[in-house]
């Protein structure tokens, strides 16, 4: 089954890359990736699935695998990626797997990875073990088959997430609109029904096909139904979730969407306020704006290479009180270093509440550049071509923590290979949008023809 295992968790078309006889093989050989710490107070994995059609057979396969491999098996049904970290930490469970295929197209499936207290599953012991075991075929069964438990963990993980809101007497009633994508953020909708909003729902309604738009709200086309949403109603704020509800994005009252690194920023900013002195994570595709401000905020930020499975044990290890990455994930100290799209979103309503200002106003002091979005470029040999940009600049201040990365004092890149797709991505960054045009044709001459 090569090109399913990727960099951070598995993922294909179903039925042809990936379906029940690997989901059994795959539940097989997921106690390789689990250690003795993992195993040293449970034997127990926790389950979860999303609203695709095959998401429950391929659910049901692995279950069966797990069980055989002799681990003892939660399974708590349908299910955010979110509350399936939580509900690792929660239960001191040894690790848990999700069954989704997060943002892609309907024919998409595939397996989100934790290990224990959800740490992600990642490096030479994680998906390339998986990958070396299944292939390899040396999956014996373990004499003891392990049990099988149902439950529910939404109203443990609901109370865990509202437990972050700040609201008091007379506090202003926000009016926020939120597009669910049919994905299964729809299932968070009477948790948001208890943040005191006015709640404006969009595509509330459960269904893997997808019918309006792709569940991906880093696209821009994704998030016009909403931004016109925001405008005709008068929202205070637009939230955007993709298919398995891990991340969101953000639209202003203007009906403006914001860069999640600017989110991050501003959500980094107001927990430095609770935790004076912590370390707040941001990946390098970030604006110079982010550092700045965290800085200016008393915070002490650090910059990592991009990928959840990075991020996470970089916050851990320095006891970061918070993390975001372009994508749209946002990582905090208080939720077992996992991301939580939901707790993101209480955070920035306790931000407009706090402030009581829009949410443009708060965004426009950290606009201080321009910057282009990521652009990807199909090229053969991507080493030589990153080795080139190394050449041609020189004179920059260079480091390679994810590809190349090049940074002068009006202006830096980055050029990185993606690790889902066969793309160079680039994005730079200038102080001024003429200084940013000109910048990005010099690259575009290196690189070659964007990718559509």
């Amino acid at each position: 089954m090569a090109g399913i295992y990727k960099a951070y968790d598995v993922r294909g078309l179903y039925p042809d890359q990936i379906n029940e006889e690997v989901a059994r093989q795959i539940g097989l050989a997921f106690h390789y990736v689990l250690d003795d710490s993992d195993l040293a107070e449970s034997h127990e994995v926790v389950v979860s699935r999303d609203m695709r059609s095959h998401s429950e057979p391929l659910c049901e396969a692995l279950i069966e695998g797990l069980r055989s491999s002799g681990l003892d098996v939660r399974d708590i049904g349908l299910a955010t990626t979110p509350m399936n970290y939580f509900a690792i930490g929660h239960l001191q469970a040894a690790g848990g797997v999700q069954v989704t295929a997060s943002h892609n197209p309907a024919r998409y499936n595939g397996l989100k990875f934790s290990r224990r207290a959800a740490r992600p599953v990642s490096g030479d012991h994680g998906i390339p073990l998986l990958e070396q075991k299944v292939n390899g075929g040396n999956l014996p069964s373990a004499t003891d088959r392990g049990r099988l438990t149902e439950g529910e963990i939404f109203d443990d993980y609901g109370r865990h997430v509202l437990s972050f809101l700040k609201t008091g007497p007379g506090e202003q009633r926000l009016k926020v609109a939120v597009d669910a994508a049919n994905g299964m953020g729809t299932i968070y909708r009477p948790l948001l029904e208890q943040m005191e909003i006015e709640l404006v729902p969009l595509y509330f309604e459960l269904d893997g096909t997808f019918p309006n738009h792709e569940a991906n709200p880093l696209k821009l086309e994704n998030l016009a139904d909403l931004s016109q949403l925001v405008r005709s109603s008068g929202a205070d704020l637009g939230v955007a979730f993709d298919g398995d509800g891990d991340r969101a994005a953000f639209i202003d009252e203007k009906g403006t969407a914001i860069g999640s690194d600017i989110m991050t920023a501003l959500i980094g900013g107001a927990l430095l306020a609770r935790s004076p002195g912590s370390h707040v994570l941001y990946d390098l595709r970030s604006s110079r704006a982010v550092a700045e401000y965290i800085e200016e905020c008393g915070g002490i930020p650090v910059r990592e290479r991009v990928g959840h499975s990075f991020v996470k044990a970089t916050l851990r290890d320095k006891d970061g009180v918070f993390g975001g990455e372009l994508a749209g994930h946002y990582y905090f100290r208080d939720n077992y270093f996992a991301d939580s799209a939901l707790m993101a979103v209480v955070e920035v309503l306790n931000l407009l509440r706090e402030k009581g200002e829009t949410m443009s106003a708060l965004s426009a002091p950290l606009l201080r550049y321009a910057k282009s979005p990521e652009i990807n470029f199909e090229v053969e040999d991507k080493q030589a071509k990153m080795d080139e940009l190394g050449r041609r600049y020189s004179d920059g201040r260079i480091d390679y923590l994810d590809g190349i990365t090049i940074q002068y004092d009006n202006w830096w890149f980055n050029v990185r290979p993606s690790n889902t797709e066969p793309f160079l991505r680039l994005v730079l960054e200038a102080k001024d949008q003429d200084d940013l045009a000109r910048r990005r044709d010099e690259l575009i001459a290196i690189l070659g023809t964007p990718a559509e």
